[in-house]
């Protein structure tokens, strides 16, 4: 039995590729209750993210591993798009990936939690014993300390974090702050989230086609406005952030006097992440704004990438020592069924050989009864003491397969 891992992510197969081979959650739950019907395969967990699709096992057999993965999917997965890792490359990949370093975002938080959730199913459907619960249990303690002892989810590397994370900058707390958002598409969702993971308040979100303001809205809990009545709405916000992908400017100077003339000297922020620029940058000379576009962005999201690479090198250190930790834990593990079979042998001969001479005991006292047992037990103990001790003292060596033959034969029925 070894360990292994195999699977694909965003180094190894573009996102049509990912989209096709992703797993939903009722066929990852189905494909662990029959996990039986894999000989192989003893332990499994499937961890499925936007990003990756893999599978962590404990198996001899490599092929079913590979059976598991194409009839989870329903298809044969092309081999150049999978990773396969094995023992301690499968446990390094494993720890790699809970500390945010196999992210397509360098330190992203979210796939910590992935991969608790990826545990708690496979414990859940009974996929997991020794091996792969202490495997995710320590990989999940890493990350944990990574993110403690290192500040390398504190740097937003998005544009859209980027942009959340200069506003507060700007304006000191977004709890509380009104923004409105022109358009409705990916990054402009992006940024709807990260703001209201900081605490804003009302949320207007404009779009040349209404339909679109309306379920972003509906998705996020904020107000769709008509696009002719969005500078209507901007006099009550605080923040405006544009991101429309329209191939000209759509917030002109003469439309920002006008409002900051309704404001009556309240200052306003424009945040434009659009290419195109959405935002004319005449409209930053106008006294009360305050304007940044996607080039003061980009810089920051450089400037904070560099710093999480530099996080990341003292993220490597944390996890090859935790890693060394747990491969010599595992040394041990492997012996143990073997240990546990043989204790569990000795102790069933002892039992049978009581019961055949109880009749012989009939006249012993209670106390009598349980100082025989208590004999019977040391003694057994004391013979086996010395072959594990040796046997324990062999694992990671190059002796481990010898006296691990030598006790199967030598104990073997």
């Amino acid at each position: 039995m070894h360990l292994k891992v195999l699977g694909l992510n965003h180094t190894t197969a573009p996102v049509d590729v990912r989209e096709r081979f992703s797993i939903g959650k009722d066929a990852v739950r189905r494909g662990l209750d029959n996990l039986d019907d894999y000989g192989g395969l003893s332990e499994a967990v499937v961890l499925v993210t936007c990003n990756r699709t893999e599978i962590y096992a404990v198996t001899d057999d490599d092929a079913g591993v590979r059976e598991f993965l194409n009839d989870l999917i329903g298809a044969t997965v092309d081999e150049k798009f999978l990773y396969a890792f094995d023992d301690e490359d499968c446990t390094n990949h494993l720890f790699a990936v809970a500390a945010g370093l196999d992210s397509l975002i360098l330190g992203e938080g979210q796939i910590l939690s992935q991969v608790k959730e990826a545990y708690a199913v496979a414990k859940a459907a009974h996929a997991t014993d020794t091996i792969l619960n202490t495997l995710f249990n320590r990989a999940i303690a890493s990350g944990k300390r990574v993110r403690t002892e290192t500040r390398i989810a504190c740097n937003s590397v998005s544009v859209s974090s980027a942009a959340v994370e200069l506003a507060a900058r700007e304006l000191g707390t977004l709890v509380g702050r009104n923004v409105l958002i022109f358009g409705a598409g990916k990054m402009a969702r992006l940024t709807a989230q990260h703001l209201i993971s900081r605490g804003v308040g009302k949320i207007f979100v404009a779009n040349h086609h209404i339909e679109r303001a309306i379920d972003m809205a509906n998705q996020i809990g904020a107000q769709a406005v008509a696009w002719n009545e969005a500078f209507t709405a901007a006099a009550h916000v605080d923040i405006i952030i544009t991101s429309t992908g329209a191939p000209h400017y759509v917030v002109k100077p003469w439309q920002t006097q006008q409002l900051m003339a309704r404001r009556q000297g309240r200052g306003i922020l424009f945040i434009d992440i659009a290419v195109p620029r959405d935002v004319d940058p005449e409209v930053g000379n106008i006294c009360g704004v305050t304007l940044f576009n996607i080039d003061d962005l980009e810089s920051v999201v450089e400037k904070n990438f560099q710093a999480r690479r530099r996080e990341a090198r003292l993220a490597e250190k944390i996890i090859a020592e935790d890693v060394s930790a747990l491969t010599e834990r595992f040394k041990y593990l492997k012996l143990q069924p073997l240990m546990a079979n043989l204790s569990e042998r000795a102790e069933k001969i002892r039992e049978r050989e009581i019961r055949r001479v109880s009749g012989k005991l009939c006249n012993l006292t209670d106390d009598e009864r349980r100082n025989v047992d208590r004999l019977t037990r040391r003694i057994v103990r004391k013979l086996l003491r010395l072959p594990m001790m040796n046997l324990n003292a062999s694992a990671g060596t190059d002796a481990e397969n010898f006296y691990a033959q030598a006790m199967q034969a030598l104990f073997s029925p």
